[in-house]
């Protein structure tokens, strides 16, 4: 099952896929958004409605939103592929590299993702994103995958400039509208395992990262246990995994986004999320 979250005729909304359109959930349920619906454990409730009704909209009628538009966390991890380890120089940490970004750093599929008017370092990193279904703190690894509601893309774009400011990434890692995720939320039973995907991203048509998603250093399962560890997961939480080699600052001469260009990332049995890149407007 796909789950989207979107704006129609300037309401939010969230809905599940079929076919070229999209089943309104929230005209139907009582929970009103998709994280909503997770806490409230309700996702057979929705596929149940998936196989009984017809459509509302088509695709092409909705503005898509991030798929988690309120997430309570989220939780992204650097440096956690080799080839991305290598090329920047680092060496590869015992524990994953923990950083976060905010809600008002992401847009939907098909919305324009902003290069800040303060730089001109704006750098695409295509990535594999979980959301938590089931809540748990100090979740053992053979238990984790039982807590995910299900994957997405994530594009974490970043401001390299600003995330070189200091030590810490958190301040060129969530510029408002900076990052992407959707299109949608593949559900975790057409996903079984997370570790046999394929990720590409894409700048204007041409691939510019490609990896599958065995490569992980630390794998989800290690994550949700570790993350878990240190706080309590919440349904509608994100875990963004980290990104492959091949990311543009570190590229001769550096490759970075502009304003007219297109990034997509697509990995495989989720789809591809797509963005065009605009700039911030004038203050």
């Amino acid at each position: 099952m796909k789950l989207v979250s979107f704006v129609i005729d300037g309401r939010p909304g969230y809905g599940a896929v079929k076919g070229d359109g999209v089943v309104d959930l929230g005209r139907r349920l009582p929970a009103k958004s998709l994280r909503a619906l997770l806490e409230a454990d309700a996702l057979r409730d929705a596929a149940a409605l998936l196989i009984s009704e017809r459509p509302d909209y088509p695709l092409d009628a909705i503005a898509f939103a991030p798929v988690i538009p309120n997430p309570g966390k989220i939780i992204c991890v650097g440096l956690n592929y080799r080839d991305h380890v290598a090329e920047t120089g680092r060496t590869v940490t015992e524990k994953p590299a923990l950083f976060a970004r905010f809600a008002t750093s992401q847009v939907g599929h098909l919305q324009p993702i902003v290069r800040p008017g303060v730089s001109d370092h704006f750098d695409y990193e295509g990535e594999l994103a979980l959301v938590i279904g089931t809540a748990g703190r100090h979740v053992r690894r053979e238990n984790a995958l039982a807590h995910i509601a299900g994957y997405s893309c994530y594009n974490e774009g970043s401001i390299r400039d600003w995330q070189r400011h200091t030590s810490q990434f958190l301040s060129g890692k969530t510029f408002d509208q900076s990052g992407a995720f959707g299109p949608w939320l593949v559900t975790a039973d057409e996903i079984p395992d997370p570790s046999k995907l394929t990720l590409q991203t894409r700048l204007n048509g041409e691939t510019v990262q490609r990896t599958t998603t065995d490569l992980l250093i630390t794998d989800v399962p290690d994550l949700i246990s570790y993350c878990s560890t240190i706080m309590t997961l919440l349904p509608g939480d994100v875990i963004v995994t980290g990104t492959p080699g091949g990311v543009g600052f570190k590229r001769t001469p550096p490759l970075f986004m502009k304003p007219g260009d297109t990034v997509e990332v697509e990995i495989s049995g989720i789809g591809v999320l797509r963005n065009p890149v605009a700039a911030e407007p004038a203050a």
